[in-house]
């Protein structure tokens, strides 16, 4: 007898360990994705306590900015009006540093801050030197030309008359260090003396000048810590809670996050919408697709067709017009009055007309598109490529020598990407935090719940075989005689 009381209380220990098991499983399957719930909030928000805080503060993706110039292969048949020909040359690539400074948290649930950039030259990933020079369009001999458009023709001759002196013409020859970073130019000294406002700069002029060792202004945004429901929108821009660069309200709008973090528990119906200060205007990625990076879980957000789109092809847009064909958007207002356009680099989902105007551009949607691939439980970027271009519209105008005969063309002057993925230490620590411990807890919660039942079946089985030996009262059957 004490053989078959040892086997039933094992099989009552077992039991009882089956149904605490299941218990505790089905439990947890009520319990986790709360628990998960909680501590995707605690790690996300922006507080000093939180696990994101310091990828935040300062970004540990390794960014590249890459640089592609098109370089005007036939300037002198351009002044005489014929078609451009350009050449795309690049990448010059670019590491690009950023960290937040003058972090300052605010009583109304806000932290306002400034994002320090810097970017250094990486010669073994670009295809040339920062001494490579390119022929490219004079930005402010044919800026400053469209400007004058329609004053007086005693005040174009005079201009004519500078430009002679200076020796400006409407292509230059630089450096790419140079057309980066900046030059001294006398055209920018004689604006400067003359029309003291209508240039932002008063020293060197580069396309990326003010970017280099400097911010993109005061960012304040919500941190999430009192209100989960506007965590990293942005609040204000510069003490601005929308800009007035444009000509309706929806375009003057700070839409979206600061483009760095969203909020999480994303679906195939979020979007990512983010302020640019570059675009001057807000911008918003649509859904595409899902997919995986290093394991982790991903959204692909791209532009839609429309971002870019005019007036009349999308109405919303008109605000940012005026407008010249579509696929392009004016950035003069911006921009200090130059007419230059923001586009997809090649003119990609652009009017055809764009591209057929100039001889050398092959839009491609795998090499031009921009996507951000995003964790979408916690809205943190895993992997991204930005690409933009920008053009200047140009023509001849009369009364200024130095335009020549130069047919109205909308001329790319380069595009750039802008690319960055998580990678070692700040990987694995994401991957751990917050991949793997929920997806461990996912499946040990159904794991209890299998081996609670599984247990469960223990003393059932025992009872029912013990039921079954009383029965035949612990003798053999007869053996029947035939």
């Amino acid at each position: 007898m004490g053989g078959r009381s040892r086997t039933r209380w094992a099989a009552v220990a077992l039991g009882v360990t089956g149904l605490l098991c299941a218990v505790l499983g089905a439990v947890m399957i009520v319990v986790v994705p709360s628990l998960i719930r909680q501590q995707v909030l605690k790690n996300v928000r922006i507080d000093p306590s939180s696990l994101s805080f310091s990828m935040w503060k300062e970004i540990p993706v390794p960014f590249y900015l890459s640089v592609y110039f098109f370089e005007v292969l036939n300037p002198e048949e351009i002044l005489k009006g014929g078609k451009p020909e350009v050449q795309e040359r690049g990448p010059y690539v670019y590491r690009e540093f950023r960290h937040k400074i003058n972090i300052t948290f605010n009583n109304n649930d806000t932290v306002s801050f400034r994002e320090h950039r810097s970017f250094q030259f990486q010669p073994a990933k670009s295809q040339g030197s920062e001494s490579d020079y390119i022929v490219l369009p004079n930005i402010l001999v044919l800026g400053a030309a469209m400007m004058m458009e329609n004053r007086p023709m005693s005040l174009k001759l005079m201009m004519t008359l500078a430009f002679s002196t200076l020796g400006e013409r409407a292509f230059m020859n630089r450096t790419v260090g140079e057309i980066m970073w900046g030059y001294d130019d006398p055209l920018v000294n004689l604006i400067n003396k003359y029309f003291p406002h209508m240039l932002p700069l008063k020293g060197k002029f580069g396309l990326f000048a003010e970017m280099n060792n400097s911010d993109s202004g005061v960012f304040t945004v919500f941190t999430g810590v009192k209100d989960f429901s506007r965590i990293h929108l942005v609040d204000k821009w510069n003490g601005l809670s929308k800009v007035n660069f444009w000509h309706s309200d929806q375009c003057n709008m700070i839409n979206g996050t600061s483009g760095q973090m969203w909020a999480p528990f994303m679906n195939p119906e979020s979007s990512l919408e983010f302020y640019s200060p570059e675009a001057c205007r807000s911008m918003k990625l649509i859904y595409q697709e899902p997919g995986m990076f290093e394991g982790i879980p991903t959204y692909r957000f791209v532009a839609p067709k429309t971002l870019f789109a005019n007036g009349s092809v999308y109405p919303p847009n008109e605000g940012f017009c005026p407008c010249l064909e579509s696929g392009i958007q004016n950035v003069s207002t911006c921009r200090f009055g130059a007419p230059l356009f923001l586009s997809h680099p090649h003119f990609l989902n652009a009017d055809p007309v764009l591209a057929e105007a100039v001889a050398g551009l092959h839009p491609d949607p795998e090499e031009h598109s921009l996507f951000l691939d995003v964790h979408p439980v916690t809205g943190i970027p895993m992997n991204c490529s930005v690409k933009l271009q920008l053009s200047i519209y140009v023509k001849s105008i009369k009364g200024i020598g130095q335009t020549g005969k130069i047919q109205p063309v909308v001329l790319p002057l380069m595009w750039f990407g802008e690319s960055g993925a998580m990678e070692g230490k700040p990987l694995q620590t994401f991957y751990t935090q917050l991949v793997l411990m929920p997806k461990v807890m996912h499946y040990a919660q159904y794991a209890l719940l299998a081996l609670g039942g599984a247990l469960l079946l223990v003393p059932i089985i025992y009872q029912a075989q013990s039921q079954g030996s009383k029965g035949d009262g612990g003798q053999p059957h007869p053996v029947a005689q035939p």
